[in-house]
């Protein structure tokens, strides 16, 4: 059948089983617009406030569903007001798919009005970039955007449609998309070599990072430490995969891991990296970094191999693929004296806060007792994130969506749309700073454009804490440009917005705070809870940058 190009692109995000798209519109891509009407009633269209809180919402609703986010903009300031979130989901490994609409063909490479080489802008943070010139080719192209997208080590693909594209027509024929399950070839002889290592070893520790999350190995990686009587530790990203109520577990490893996750590796002699890239923010100082220890490392991507650690065995290949098999190799291991060590050093060095007031440890308590840690928990950058991720306690992967890689503030308010609209069964909650929500603070007026329920909890310390805090610890007390006291009121900016909104300043107003929130957000009312902490609140436990992980010190040590 011949259908014009926008309609194509439409049929082909329906091939794709795409429910919704979030964007905004714009002068080269109203044909797809025009199209996206026709079809409302089979791909629902989001309309964010800004085109970065689009991208943060795709890769919002792509990390809590597992699908590919798709987000949409026009030509030149709309497309690169794309580039932060397709960043932030390229750091992240996130699967999704942008389509922008470039001037006419003709007036491609003329500095023609709102033209840009959105292609070349986003060139390094892509898996791959098209431009679409040829409404012939353009079916194929996002039928291969997808697949790229959303296969090996996923990430975010861009296509570029010139406007006469999306206006010509050509012979349009359905394809029936199947996509298939994934399974890695490993020898015999390695996965041989790595069970022997693990069954060997007498202090192991496994590492997990956001690769089990992508692959959705949680069940083979609680298999495995079950098999090696192994402690487990994660990432930022690796949340979830394994049981944060499981007493194998000893918390976040890392510049603000636990002291018994970053003394445990520093005390084992196997370590067992499964999904993870040893991020600078993980590993502190290279050298240094398990040097007791032989290290496994398995990851989908080639790259990953040595590029900051050296491992000592390694397999290339999707991690839940690889541990169905590998765990049949492995035979169970009693380490109780070396689980008795790491228990010791839980005991010894367990997570604190200071009390006395109203923190965010404590309102991350509170959230957690009142969701029975049910919730998705988003957050944008800074101590928030660190205190979201430390005192909340996740048991399933999918639950902890923040920006990792890239540390992206303004990310968790779109995220957190994006993963409601994704998962409306699910109670979406945004940990922000009040650094943070001033960058993307209008999409509160898409949450209530849409009836979207979600809390957005603003820890406002009227400063820009983490940099404080670094401030405080490294650069002499000098607070250069990080105090945020000003008259601004969050509270009538929400509902300004559209918003319930609620002021927190006490330890006794967060659980009826928190109650009443959860309350007006499953009736499908946004919510801001504005809650006031110390200016001088600080992350701890912390590893100074490129200091060894047998450094890190809490508020005691000073």
């Amino acid at each position: 059948m011949q259908l014009t190009g926008a309609e194509i692109v439409v049929e082909c995000l329906k091939e794709q089983g795409v429910d919704t798209v979030f964007g905004y519109p714009g002068g080269t891509i109203l044909n797809v617009y025009d199209a996206l009407y026709k079809h409302s009633s089979e791909i629902r269209h989001v309309l964010t406030s800004h085109e970065q809180g689009a991208a943060h919402a795709a890769d919002g609703y792509a990390r809590a569903t597992g699908k590919v986010g798709v987000c949409m903009a026009t030509s030149g300031p709309g497309a690169t007001n794309l580039v932060t979130g397709i960043a932030t989901a390229y750091m992240d490994s996130v699967p999704m798919v942008a389509i922008t609409c470039n001037v006419n063909l003709p007036a491609l490479g003329k500095d023609s009005f709102q033209e840009v080489d959105i292609a070349g802008v986003t060139m390094p943070i892509t898996k791959h970039g098209y431009i679409v010139k040829d409404v012939n080719i353009l079916a194929d192209t996002i039928r291969n955007a997808f697949r790229i997208a959303r296969t090996g080590r996923p990430g975010p693909v861009l296509v570029d449609i010139t406007k006469d594209v999306t206006a010509n027509t050509c012979e349009y024929e359905p394809v029936r998309i199947d996509i298939p399950g994934v399974k890695s070839e490993v020898s015999e002889e390695d996965l041989d070599r790595i069970a022997e290592m693990i069954n060997s070893a007498k202090r192991p520790f496994i590492y997990v990072g956001g690769g089990a999350v992508i692959s959705g190995a949680y069940r083979e990686v609680r298999e495995l430490a079950q098999l090696a009587d192994s402690p487990v530790c994660d990432t930022l990203m690796g949340k979830g995969v394994f049981d944060g109520k499981d007493e194998k577990y000893t918390g976040m490893i890392g510049m603000h891991g636990t002291k018994a996750s970053n003394f445990g590796v520093c005390r084992c002699d196997l370590l067992i990296a499964l999904g993870a890239r040893f991020s600078d923010r993980v590993i502190g100082d290279p050298r240094s970094f398990a040097s007791e220890a032989r290290i496994i490392h398995i990851d989908i991507d080639a790259a990953e191999i040595h590029k900051n650690i050296h491992a000592d065995a390694f397999l290339v290949g999707d991690l839940k693929s690889i541990l169905s098999e590998l765990n049949g190799k492995v035979k169970q291991a009693d380490h109780s004296e070396w689980l008795a060590e790491i228990r010791e050093l839980k005991d010894k060095y367990p997570l604190s806060y200071d009390e006395s007031g109203l923190s965010c440890p404590y309102i991350m308590q509170k959230i957690y007792e009142q969701t029975a840690g049910n919730a998705i928990i988003t957050t944008d950058v800074g101590q928030h994130q660190m205190w979201a991720s430390q005192y909340y306690t996740y048991s399933e992967p999918r639950t902890f969506l923040s920006s990792g890689g890239l540390g992206t503030m303004g990310y968790g308010l779109g995220a957190c749309i994006g993963a409601k609209v994704g998962r409306p069964d699910r109670i979406c909650i945004n940990i922000a700073g009040d650094g943070c929500f001033r960058m993307n603070m209008q999409e509160l007026a898409t949450a209530s454009r849409y009836d979207i329920g979600i809390i957005e909890v603003v820890i406002n310390n009227h400063v820009l804490g983490m940099v404080r805090q670094w401030q405080t610890l490294y650069y002499g007390q000098r607070y250069s440009q990080t105090v945020l006291t000003d008259k601004v009121d969050f509270c009538k900016v929400a509902e300004g917005l559209g918003c319930e909104a609620i002021l927190v300043s006490t330890k006794e107003e967060v659980e009826p705070a928190v109650s009443r929130a959860l309350e007006l957000a499953k009736a499908g009312t946004p919510v801001v809870l504005n809650c006031i902490i110390p200016e001088d609140d600080k992350v701890f436990p912390m590893s100074s940058p490129g200091a060894p992980l047998d450094k890190t010190f809490d508020a005691s040590d000073l």
